[in-house]
C-alpha cells in the first residue's frame, strides 16, 4: 500500500499494527531519516535499547535470510513492539522480502530504508501491492510544502514569523529536509528570547549566506550566462542532494520574476519598485544582479530558454534517463546564450 498525503503524518505518529513491514524511500535522504526516526519514537520508548531495536544490512540478509525474521519474532523483555531497521534496502532483496511478508512473523515494525528507488523497482512494487505493507516516498520539499515546514518549525518553537521571511525560507531552502531543519534551527537560535516575531531581515541575515550558494546560485548564474558559475553551482546543488528537476523549476521560477519585473517597467514602473513588489523580495545581495538581468531579457529569448526548461524536465522523468546530465546540458545551453550584455559585462569585470 502507498501512502500519500496526510495519510502519511497519520501513520507515522501512530502505525497500524496491521501493517508490519514499511518502506521509506526517496532523493531525499535528510526525509527519510526523519521518517525513519519518527516510526522509531512511535513503537519504542529507548531508541538505544538493543532488546527492543535492530539493525541489518544487506549483507547480513545475504548470508542469513531467515535473520530477518527472526528479528522480527522476537520478544521484548518489558512488552510492546520491536523496531527493526533494515539500512540500504534493494531490489536485490525483493525475494526475501516477499517470502518475509508472507510469513509475518512477530509483531515487530520492521522499516526498511531504500534510498531513491525508481518507478520500476521491484521492492517498491512488492511494498506496494501488499496489504500488510506500506510504501512512503520521500521528495525533495516544493515552495508549497517547504512553507508548511517553516510555519510547523516555529509554531513548534513557540515563534511566530513574518509572511515575507517565510516566502524567502521557501524559495531558498529544500535541497534536503535535514539541511533545511539545520538551517532553520540556526535561524530560531538566531533570534534567541527576543520579542517579536521572525522578520525577513533576520532570515537574510541569518539564512541567506548558506542558502543562497545553492539553488539561487544556478538561476543566477544561469540567467547572467556566467558558465564557470554556473557549473560550480551545479556541483554544490548536486552534493547537497538537490534533484535535477528541482534546479529547473528554480531557473524557471527565477526567469518567470524576471519577466514580472522587465513587464512591469516596460509598463512605465521603476526598476527599483517592480522589485520590491516580488514576492519573496529579491535578497538585497543579488539585487544588483537581477537588475540586469532584467534589462537584458527579453520576451522571446525567456520563451525560449522557458520551453527548453520544460522540455528538458519532461526527459528527467522519463525512466532511465540521466536527469543531472539532461538538467546540466539544458542550464548550460541557456546559459551560453544569455544576452551579449550580459556576458559582455563580465568580460569588462574580468
Amino acid at each position: 500500500m502507498k501512502l500519500t498525503g496526510k495519510d502519511v503524518e497519520g501513520f507515522l505518529d501512530a502505525p497500524d499494527p496491521a501493517r508490519f513491514a514499511v518502506l521509506v524511500y526517496g532523493p531525499d535522504a535528510g526525509l527519510r531519516r526523519e521518517r525513519v526516526n519518527k516510526l522509531r519514537a512511535a513503537v519504542v520508548a529507548d531508541p538505544n535499547d538493543p532488546f527492543c531495536v535492530s539493525e541489518l544490512s544487506p549483507a547480513q540478509i545475504k548470508e542469513d535470510p531467515a535473520r530477518l525474521s527472526d528479528e522480527a519474532a522476537a520478544l521484548t523483555f518489558g512488552g510492546g513492539r520491536r523496531f527493526v531497521l533494515v539500512r540500504d534496502a534493494a531490489d536485490a532483496m525483493t525475494a526475501t522480502v516477499k517470502d518475509f511478508l508472507a510469513r509475518a512473523p512477530g509483531e515487530a515494525l520492521v522499516v526498511f530504508d531504500g534510498g531513491d528507488l525508481p518507478g520500476r523497482s521491484s521492492l517498491r512494487r512488492l511494498f506496494e501491492g501488499d496489504k500488510a505493507a506500506v510504501s512512503i516516498a520521500c521528495y525533495h520539499d516544493d515552495q508549497r510544502s517547504l512553507a508548511t515546514v517553516v510555519r510547523e518549525f516555529f509554531a513548534a518553537a513557540g515563534k511566530t514569523i513574518d509572511r515575507d521571511a517565510v516566502d524567502f525560507l521557501a524559495a531558498h531552502l529544500g535541497g534536503d529536509r535535514q539541511l533545511t531543519r539545520r538551517e532553520l534551527e540556526k535561524l530560531l537560535l538566531f533570534k534567541g528570547t527576543s520579542e517579536g516575531p521572525v522578520t525577513l531581515e533576520d532570515a537574510e541575515h541569518c539564512v541567506g549566506d548558506s542558502a543562497l550558494l545553492s539553488l539561487d546560485d544556478v538561476a543566477f548564474a544561469t540567467g547572467g550566462g556566467n558558465l564557470p558559475g554556473l557549473e560550480r553551482a551545479l556541483v554544490r546543488c548536486f552534493s547537497e542532494g538537490n534533484a535535477p528537476v528541482s534546479l529547473l523549476r528554480a531557473v524557471a521560477r527565477h526567469f518567470q520574476r524576471v519577466h514580472q519585473v522587465a513587464g512591469a517597467v516596460a509598463g512605465g514602473a521603476p526598476v527599483e519598485q517592480a522589485m520590491k513588489s516580488l514576492r519573496p523580495p529579491v535578497f538585497w545581495k543579488s539585487a544588483a544582479g537581477f537588475k540586469a538581468q532584467a534589462g537584458a531579457w527579453k520576451g522571446p529569448a525567456l520563451t525560449v530558454a522557458m520551453e527548453k526548461l520544460l522540455e528538458a524536465e519532461a526527459g528527467c522523468k522519463r525512466s532511465g534517463a540521466p536527469a543531472e546530465t539532461l538538467a546540466s546540458r539544458a542550464l548550460m545551453e541557456i546559459a551560453a546564450n544569455a544576452p551579449g550584455n550580459l556576458r559582455g559585462r563580465r568580460a569588462q569585470r574580468r
